[in-house]
This record gives structure tokens, sequence and C-alpha cells, in this order.
């Protein structure tokens, strides 16, 4: 089945609601903007696209969810997320671990974000490549967002630093990138399951309006 009617737009209102909320006295603006710039141009598109290729109940609300994760790190700045903070005074930790938390959802959605695009458009159903190129496209999305940090940092400079989130961990990259990794492996371990059902009942016809 597809989404629940009132499902979609009941998410997109959350989701418009907490960008504007977020955008009322961020900490760094043009930190706030590049943060969030994932979902200002993210949303339309789902809408432009909905009828014509519903998603899953299953991706419509982790999309909901990392466009939340997103929306909160771009108010805060990663590196100063109160519930971050209060974990890292917790744990005691070197550093805040929202950063870390926003990784890992970078490689946990996507995953099924791409697996349902490759079930569904792609002869890879029930082959044993579906997982291991899911994982892939996951892992290149992230080496893609550490070089947008990257030119981010080169035209920034220090002025970066609140987008970069690196607090002084020289090995901060590898860190993302290995996050998403496990996150990417995990969804696909926990979720799988569920996302097949899902898809199949989307019908052989919505399957392959793509």
């Amino acid at each position: 089945m597809t989404a629940p009617r009132t499902l979609p737009p009941v998410l997109l209102a959350a989701v418009l609601l907490a960008l504007a909320l977020s955008g009322l006295q961020p900490h760094d603006r043009p930190t706030w903007l590049m943060e969030v710039c994932w979902v200002i141009v993210g949303v339309p598109v789902l809408v432009a696209v909905r009828k014509r290729f519903p998603l899953s109940p299953l991706l419509c609300c982790l999309l909901a969810a990392h466009a939340l994760v997103l929306i909160v790190g771009g108010h805060y700045t990663y590196a100063e997320v109160p519930a971050g903070r209060w974990l890292q005074d917790a744990l005691d930790l070197s550093r805040n671990p929202y950063d870390r938390f926003g990784h890992l959802v970078q490689g946990f959605v996507p995953a099924i974000l791409v697996r349902e695009l490759l079930l569904r458009t792609s002869p890879l159903r029930g082959s044993r490549w579906l997982a291991p190129l899911t994982v892939c496209a996951c892992l290149a999305f992230s080496a893609f967002f550490e070089m947008i940090e990257w030119w981010a940092a080169l035209a920034g400079g220090e002025a970066a630093d609140a987008f970069l989130a690196a607090q002084g961990d020289q090995w901060d990259t590898q860190w993302d990138m290995a996050c998403a990794l496990v996150g990417a492996i995990v969804s696909l371990l926990l979720l799988s399951r569920l996302h097949e059902r899902q898809v199949a009942r989307l019908g052989v016809g919505q399957a392959r309006t793509a």
C-alpha cells in the first residue's frame, strides 16, 4: 500500500513548521541555510512527484525524520545542539555527539530511499546485488557530502567551522563516512523485510511508473 492519505500531509506540515521555526534566530544564518538546503530542495521535488511516484509509508516517515535532524542541526549548529551537549556531559565525551548521529542518519535513511528506487525502477528486485549496491550508493553520497564540506572550508575559511562541525577532530571526515556506512548497513538489516512488504503492496503499475 502507499502511505495513508493523511500521512504525507501531516509529515509535510510538521517538517515545514519545524523549518519555519528553525529559521527564527538560528545560531548562525549561513550555516542554517547550508544545512537545511537539502530540505528546501527536497520537499518541492517530493511534492511534485507524489502522484506519479508515491512513496512507501516507511520511506515517508524516514525522510521526515531525516529532515528534522537536519533542521535541528541547522538551527543550533551540530556542535551546539542541546541534546548532544547533555549527552556529552552525561557520558563525559570529548565532543558533542549530535554530528555523529547526523551522519548515522545520513546512511540510515538514504539506504531505504536508494533501495526503494532500485526496487521500483531496476531489475534488481530479488538480486543479491541489491544490498551491496545500496550501501555503495550511500557511501558515495557520504563522500560527496564530505567534498561539499571541503569546498565550503576552502571558500569560507574559519567562517565554515560551524558547518564542518569537526570540533577539533582531525579524523572527522573518516568518522563521518564510517558512521554513514554503519547507518546504511544497520538500516538494511533492520528494515529490509518491512520495506519489501510495503513496496510489494504498491502494485506493479505504480512500482514501474518512474
